[in-house]
């Protein structure tokens, strides 16, 4: 048989019967037509195997398998709501948020040269408080209970057994936000008692406060109320919807117990300690508002029709906590201050914390009204019993946080029946959980100042205090003109 060959291409030239120019030229386009032939044709044939190839693959997998694929989708599908995790990220970032709204509205009632101190207090809990939690804060609060005191801290210690697409308990969005959402009130409650002792206090003792404390004081609180602790346990446990025991009470019986240990500011109450600027405030205080409808409607942890009704009575509580602070200050003062419509907003959204989808919306109107009027006359009080609350911390967290919770207790009538509606016995478990958090945050905080003070000292020096804690501890200045 004789063997065919492509011609190379000084034979075409060489050989006769190609010596003709368009010979040549036809032999290149026949030649570069086979080649293109035989290309595409492999190429056909290639697709035509593969197609077949994974049709028979697909109708080759048994029954069984792609039905449980099929299902194991759409049950993740089902339990997956993307309503319910967008609403819960959403909260999370305006609690966030409300940390910068802290930070302004204690700044601005500082000395001016104290403005930075003051505001880095909140952006420091930021990074100490949100690194523990996730370390071993989230574990001690929502681990599996020791005793019904505190949270099994290796459960879910550096989050290793969490996985980003568990589900949390009895939910439908992933465990990590539920976990980031608590973290942020975890961040926030020590930033609060840092208004109490501003203007006096070393910057390095107070990460090492805020950090003891967020171990040994909240978390354990959390983990009694909505971690499956012993109040939760009760045959009739304590409402809080939102933190008014966990979160405001205890840090303002916590404020209170540092000010009597580490002293007044000097020169308080006779010298100047007038706010610096009150525009600062007043910004503050819009955005601790704003940000307030992630704290109480996200507790909801759903967007559901409870988050509904926290969101509404958070609104209406804080307009007549305002209300009834310019209207007691008026009466008392003979003049209504923005300070005091600040302070009024504030003192509502804490009075309604822990009832805010336990009430309706005529129940918030008075609970808001009452925590303005309570909560001006806890601030009075310092006046009188000679402590240095600098910010006004028990005052208005303190106070207002204890009223909240009572208030609770009277007024439930949305998923608990409270004592308007006859129940005594919620009223009393009220009383208990505001008792057992007082008493056990004022009893750890004492010990964790006491130990502080003793090894690194709580406060600074009265010259440096006199200079100012933006110069002598951060060696910057709030204002350059």
């Amino acid at each position: 048989m004789r063997r065919l060959t492509r011609p190379a291409v000084h034979d075409i030239h060489n050989n006769p019967q190609f010596t003709q120019e368009g010979d040549v030229v036809m032999f290149h386009l026949r030649c570069s037509f086979k080649n293109r032939y035989m290309i595409l044709s492999a190429a056909a044939l290639l697709l035509f195997a593969a197609i077949p190839a994974s049709t028979f693959a697909q109708e080759a997998m048994p029954t069984e398998t792609a039905e449980a694929q099929a299902d194991e989708g759409s049950d993740a599908a089902a339990a997956l709501d993307s309503g319910d995790t967008a609403w819960m990220l959403t909260s999370s970032a305006l609690v966030m948020l409300m940390l910068p709204g802290l930070a302004l509205f204690y700044a601005g009632m500082v000395r001016r040269k104290n403005v930075l101190s003051s505001m880095i207090h909140s952006f420091a809990a930021l990074g100490v408080i949100g690194a523990l939690w996730a370390v071993v804060g989230y574990s001690l609060a929502f681990g599996s209970t020791l005793g019904g005191f505190i949270g099994n801290p290796l459960d879910k210690i550096f989050l290793l057994s969490v996985d980003y697409k568990d589900l949390a308990p009895d939910s439908a969005y992933p465990e990590l936000v539920f976990m980031a959402f608590q973290g942020m009130f975890a961040i926030i409650t020590p930033a609060l008692i840092s208004g109490a002792i501003a203007e006096r206090v070393k910057f390095g003792v107070y990460i090492w406060f805020i950090a003891l404390w967020s171990l040994l004081v909240y978390c354990p609180l959390a983990h009694w109320v909505w971690g499956g602790g012993w109040l939760a346990s009760l045959d009739t446990s304590p409402l809080d919807f939102a933190g008014g025991t966990v979160v405001h009470l205890s840090s303002g019986i916590s404020a209170l117990i540092v000010v009597l240990i580490i002293g007044t500011r000097r020169g308080w109450p006779s010298g100047e300690m007038l706010p610096h600027n009150l525009t600062l405030t007043l910004l503050g205080a819009g955005l601790l508002w704003f940000g307030w409808f992630g704290f109480n409607a996200g507790s909801a942890v759903a967007a559901n029709a409870d988050a509904g009704l926290a969101f509404t009575t958070t609104q209406i509580a804080a307009a007549c906590g305002a209300l009834g602070w310019l209207i007691i200050e008026r009466i008392h003062t003979g003049r209504a201050s923005a300070l005091g419509a600040a302070s009024g907003i504030v003192a509502g959204l804490v009075g309604i914390t822990p009832a805010a989808a336990y009430v309706e919306p005529w129940a918030a109107m008075i609970i808001g009204f009452g925590a303005g009027l309570i909560c001006y006359g806890g601030v009075l009080l310092k006046g009188r019993l000679k402590y240095d609350d600098s910010l006004d911390v028990m005052g208005i967290h303190g106070v207002g946080g204890a009223w909240g919770a009572i208030a609770t207790g009277i007024f439930a009538t949305v998923g608990a029946v409270g004592l308007i509606s006859g129940n005594f016995d919620q009223f009393l478990a009220q009383i208990i959980g505001v008792l057992a958090a007082a008493a056990y945050a004022a009893v750890i905080t004492f010990i964790i100042v006491k130990v502080l003070d003793a090894i690194i000292g709580f406060r600074v020096e009265e010259e440096q205090e006199q200079i100012g804690l933006d110069q002598v501890e951060h060696g910057e200045a709030g204002y350059n003109f």
